[in-house]
């Protein structure tokens, strides 16, 4: 076939680039399906070992499946002595929270078992994919820690995978509604079509790379603020406008200086985020009681904006995505704001390693066309003549 032949779609929006069973998106009904359930069935009751048994395995465990895969997980946490340094470095350096969390991708090589020791049931990209989610907590609380002068907090093996991850980055055992708000958001955003992190990841899975450099690739792909660089901002706004104390003036003053709303608008959605329905409810059941004004506050924020952007922007249906309730949530959990996107990406690499497993199971190099819009016909000039 001729490139003449072929169509240009920018941003691939309209092609059809692959078969997947881990996840799939209505945007115009507003709908998200994960490993065949519903999100509002799976999210606020599945633990995340369980979302991700489910992605890897085409099924949920049974109790007692479900605890050694716990447990096989939880043996991977601890960082190699290389990682731990590198990312050290990077704290003390105060780069971004990604870039050590890039780093602990690409280091958790050096963590990993040496094929002798790998339980022969077990393949190299399955013990990757197992190595890549159970470290990547680790590196970001590592990080969080020294950046903030302390020393790294230790991984436990007796804590769930959410758990840990609130344990490491403050030292203190988490409460029961802590650990379940952090499950729901997990578990909300462990997978979501072929979004650009996760179809990085299948097209460095598509060469037959392994999984480690495929999540590090991806974890590149999330850096970048058109992927997964909005909830911080949220909270900043949710903020202003709390000092402000009034929602409709705050955000009508924004539009008219030019200034976009952050935590509204989709790319695929043309409703309310599903993910956001799901994490406002979430959000209200961690409020209740004394800090319940935020969440009131979150509420008519959104409300004052969807209604100000329907107005200034018709037809647009720039609705709540999953970034507005994100910074909510992970604010009562206690996540810190600079590290939302980091532990988006330590949900996400749930989805990017069940999608390299789906690749390689049935793989075919992601080689797309291009169509040449330089020039031709030049002829070679020799330097002392140009």
């Amino acid at each position: 076939m001729e490139d003449s032949d072929l169509s240009f779609d920018p941003g691939l929006e309209h092609v059809l680039a692959g078969e997947t069973r881990l996840s799939t998106i209505d945007g115009e009904a507003g709908e998200l399906v994960i490993g065949g359930f519903p999100l509002e069935e799976l999210a606020p009751n599945a633990t995340y070992e369980e979302a991700l048994y489910l992605l890897w395995n085409d099924r949920l465990p049974t109790e007692e499946e479900l605890s050694t895969f716990r447990s096989d997980l939880a043996a991977h946490r601890d960082l190699s002595d290389g990682a731990l340094a590198a990312i050290r470095e990077a704290a003390e350096r105060r780069d971004d929270a990604m870039d050590a969390e890039r780093i602990g991708a690409a280091c958790a090589s050096l963590a990993r078992p040496a094929e002798e020791d790998t339980d022969g049931e077990v393949t190299t990209h399955e013990r990757d994919a197992m190595v890549a989610v159970a470290q990547l907590p680790t590196a970001v609380a590592a990080y969080w820690r020294v950046a903030n002068g302390e020393e790294p907090v230790a991984p436990r093996d007796d804590l769930t995978h959410a758990a840990n991850y609130l344990w490491m980055l403050t030292g203190e055992e988490p409460t029961d509604e802590q650990v379940r708000g952090l499950e729901t958001y997990l578990c909300s955003v462990i997978d979501h079509g072929f979004n650009a992190s996760t179809y990085t990841a299948r097209v460095v899975a598509s060469t037959e790379s392994d999984v480690l450099s495929a999540v590090t690739g991806a974890v590149g792909a999330l850096k970048g603020p058109l992927h997964g660089g909005a909830p911080g901002p949220v909270l900043d706004m949710l903020e202003e406008i709390a000092d402000h104390g009034d929602p409709q003036t705050w955000l009508t003053d924004r539009l008219d200086a030019g200034e976009r709303l952050m935590g509204f608008g989709h790319r695929v959605y043309r409703v309310r985020d599903p993910r956001a329905a799901v994490l406002s409810e979430a959000a209200e059941e961690f409020y209740a009681g004394e800090e319940s004004a935020f969440f009131d506050l979150a509420r008519d924020v959104e409300s004052a904006a969807v209604s100000v952007l329907d107005e200034r922007k018709p037809g647009r249906s720039l609705e709540t995505n999953v970034e507005f309730y994100t910074a909510v949530l992970l604010r009562g959990v206690g996540v810190p704001r600079e590290l939302f996107s980091a532990t988006f990406g330590v949900s996400r690499v749930g989805g990017w390693t069940a999608h390299c497993l789906e690749q390689y199971a049935d793989n075919r190099i992601v080689r797309p066309r291009s169509r040449y819009v330089g020039e031709t016909g030049r002829t070679w000039t020799p330097v002392g003549e140009r």
